[in-house]
């Protein structure tokens, strides 16, 4: 695993930060370096970096997120932004957060076997900020694959008014960043049960 994290990234999510004057609390105890895939609601391109930054730095230099390939490679700097700067994994836009096929899950998976955690948001596309939708597989199959690894709820708050869709400047306002307890597939789980448990435990944290 990488053990620096490239300075463009430090600048970023320090920015990042500020201007959404983030307030982070862990409703459990704090990260510790062990493979954890957070998973988080949806609704800015702003919301990987302030995640990100939210962890403790032993644990983002070893998380990547998980982005759709279409947006990210979309152009040279967004590219350079997610490959480079972030390490950012890209897959198919379709399969972001369903995850499907060996290919896209091997990288995934290659990541946490190395020590490593992930950042997924399991609804596949950015929300209004005001609901959660339904997840996609994505979740589920990384669980499934790799059972001992924690999946961690993240509850991001006013992000979509920080840097709302179709806005390019993000404006500042207060946003919170809340994790919760993590949770793990339990034996004989389905994929439906799990998805909606994992949901249900994001939703617990708008109230927390």
């Amino acid at each position: 695993m990488r053990s620096s994290i490239h300075p463009c990234a430090r600048l970023l999510a320090f920015f990042a930060r500020r201007i959404s004057r983030a307030h982070v609390r862990w409703i459990d105890r704090p990260a510790a370096p062990r493979p954890t895939v957070y998973f988080a609601n949806h609704s800015s391109h702003l919301d990987f970096v302030v995640l990100w930054a939210a962890l403790p730095r032993p644990i983002r230099i070893l998380t990547r997120p998980v982005a759709a390939e279409e947006y990210w490679r979309s152009t040279a700097l967004r590219s350079y932004v997610a490959t480079r700067i972030f390490r950012s994994l890209l897959v198919p836009r379709g399969d972001v957060a369903a995850l499907a096929g060996r290919a896209i899950l091997a990288p995934l998976l290659a990541q946490l076997d190395r020590g490593g955690s992930l950042i997924l948001f399991p609804e596949g596309t950015r929300g209004d900020g005001a609901e959660v939708a339904g997840f996609k597989s994505g979740l589920y199959q990384l669980c499934r694959e790799r059972p001992q690894v924690e999946a961690v709820p993240v509850y991001l708050e006013n992000l979509h008014r920080v840097l709302p869709k179709g806005q390019v400047v993000p404006l500042p306002r207060g946003s919170r960043v809340t994790f919760g307890r993590p949770l793990r597939l339990d034996a004989g789980e389905r994929n439906r049960e799990f998805l909606a448990r994992a949901r249900d435990a994001l939703l617990e944290l708008r109230h927390r």
